[in-house]
């Protein structure tokens, strides 16, 4: 295959019914395992990195990574920055070819946030790529910080954005928020579907990791088409790497590398059943 437009993903997974699984890396061996997951369970992926990590991988460094590991899988990758806050970061990313970009001006009055996500969808449409936007304020920010206090979208508020902007995917809230959750999430179904029904743009569920099997199905089948997840992956290679190096005082570095690889590939893949994308590749 090769790598393709996030929208592309999405449409065929709102025809189908099922989810695409957006997964945060944030070196080469969580690309490598996330495309190995991929491709053994023959399903579509986004592959994604939030501006806010930036910090510790600079897009100048992963995004070539990215883009080259989407072009060479055999089967169909996105690559997305998530949680674009600067319009220079945004146009960098499309500069350097990623398929799509979220704009997250949620915390922005909401003229403010579709006049701004308007300027980005006339950003990327010379690219050729898809944009998503974000309505709601979601619990805590992408890294885990804040109070994670949420703001439940408002179905009049999805609609008006939408209708303004068009977006190719939406982020709404409904009680979801990055990071780990300090209590078992309380999503609310009702909103979500409400939601689904007064626009058919595919719907995007960040804050995945912490979200019970049960929890992510529900939601798939009320419309969200995207779920991000960053969190459980970081953890499931920290756990991993830990417990390789309590268990031998000898770990050569490329030990250490399998290590990393194996584990993102084995929290991906979890997340890939789970989202009914598998053999949709």
């Amino acid at each position: 295959m090769a790598i393709v437009n996030m929208k592309e993903l999405l449409i065929n997974a709102q025809q189908e019914n099922y989810c695409i699984g957006a997964f945060s890396i944030a070196n080469m061996e969580m690309i490598m395992g996330a495309l190995k997951a991929a491709e053994e369970t023959r399903s579509p992926i986004i592959l994604q990195i939030a501006e806010v990590r930036l910090k510790y991988s600079p897009l100048s460094l992963i995004a070539p990574m990215m883009i080259e590991g989407a072009r060479h899988a055999e089967v169909p990758v996105a690559v997305h920055l998530d949680h674009g806050e600067s319009l220079d970061t945004i146009e960098e990313a499309l500069t350097l070819g990623f398929t799509s970009v979220m704009y997250d001006g949620s915390h922005l009055p909401i003229e403010e946030n579709i006049k701004n996500t308007k300027k980005v969808i006339a950003m990327a449409k010379k690219y050729g790529a898809a944009v998503e936007g974000e309505i709601g304020i979601i619990g805590k920010k992408e890294d885990g910080s804040g109070d994670g206090e949420s703001l439940i979208t408002r179905v009049e508020d999805a609609k008006k954005f939408y209708d303004e902007t068009g977006v190719d995917a939406l982020a709404i809230a409904i009680g979801n928020a990055h990071g780990v959750y300090t209590s078992a999430p309380n999503l609310n179904f009702t909103r979500l579907k409400e939601i689904s029904t007064s626009i058919k743009v595919p719907l995007v569920l960040h804050g995945g990791s912490g979200i019970t099997e049960e929890g992510f199905k529900e939601s798939i089948e009320y419309g969200i088409k995207k779920i991000n997840v960053a969190t459980a992956t970081f953890n499931s290679v920290v756990k991993s790497v830990d417990k390789l190096f309590k268990s031998s005082n000898t770990v050569d570095y490329f030990t250490y590398h399998n290590n990393v690889i194996e584990a993102a590939y084995e929290n991906i893949k979890k997340h890939i059943k789970i989202f009914g994308s598998y053999n949709k590749a």
